[in-house]
């Protein structure tokens, strides 16, 4: 039996053909599977988000229950022992830079 010889040429064409291919599908396989975990990725950062966003709103609530007029009226009063001022010792001052 008498094989053919492949011409070195066309050998190469072959490997390089086969390598190129192999490559293609390799970057192919890597693109998806990146694309695949950037996106669970994403997921999870907008759950975070919302979590985030949600404990926002609860903190923006308890600081305005916490700044209210009355409450601290309230606080002033029974923790701080503090009174109503007395008629002479509020003193109003006339701001120049206001009026014009």
């Amino acid at each position: 039996m008498v094989r053919k010889k492949i011409p070195r040429r066309r050998l190469l064409l072959g490997l390089m053909s086969l390598f190129l291919t192999l490559f293609i599908l390799t970057f192919y396989l890597w693109h998806l599977t990146e694309t695949a975990r950037l996106g669970l990725a994403i997921g999870d950062l907008k759950i975070r988000l919302s979590q985030v966003q949600h404990e926002i709103n609860t903190l923006e609530t308890k600081k305005a229950a916490l700044l209210s007029l009355e409450r601290v009226e309230k606080v002033a009063k029974e923790d701080l022992q503090m009174t109503e001022p007395q008629p002479g010792q509020v003193v109003y001052e006339n701001d120049e830079g206001a009026q014009k």
